[in-house]
């Protein structure tokens, strides 16, 4: 199967993204020349203020009442993690291309297989970088 390295933003995946359809994903950021050759392929390419970026996900949901797998995550030596992957992550992504025609219309896009991380910054969450404040010290605002 085929591998791409990139910078990962919005990654879910041992959880799946469930804003809408759940669904694993990535938005991986990649150099100008990849983005170009899977843009002329066929594959929708995201633009950000990073870069171009491929998006690559799994459906939670498969078909005919399957559960799809969430993708394997691994460290440098292959070994299995589990951490959130942040943003600015540096990856490698492992995918499967697929095609499907509707009505006439071809649909392409990239199965999310497994990603090796590869310099992660690990998601925190929320910060709380509030500090405590006295009245004087807002009225001072």
């Amino acid at each position: 199967m085929p591998v791409v390295t990139g910078t990962a933003y919005w990654a879910s995946v041992l959880t799946p993204n469930t804003n809408y359809e759940p669904v694993y994903t990535v938005n991986l950021v990649v150099p100008d020349d990849i983005a170009k050759d899977f843009k002329e392929r066929g594959f929708t390419i995201k633009e950000m203020n990073e870069g171009p970026a491929l998006v690559i996900k799994r459906k939670v949901n498969g078909a005919k009442g399957r559960i799809n797998p969430a993708p394997d995550l691994v460290d440098r030596a292959k070994q299995p993690i589990n951490v959130s992957v942040g943003n600015g992550s540096t990856v490698r992504v492992l995918y499967k291309e697929w095609a499907s025609e509707y009505k006439g219309t071809l649909f392409k896009g990239l199965d999310f297989c497994k990603m090796q991380v590869l310099d992660l910054v690990e998601y925190g969450g929320m910060d709380d970088d509030f500090e405590i404040e006295t009245d004087e010290e807002i009225d001072d605002l």
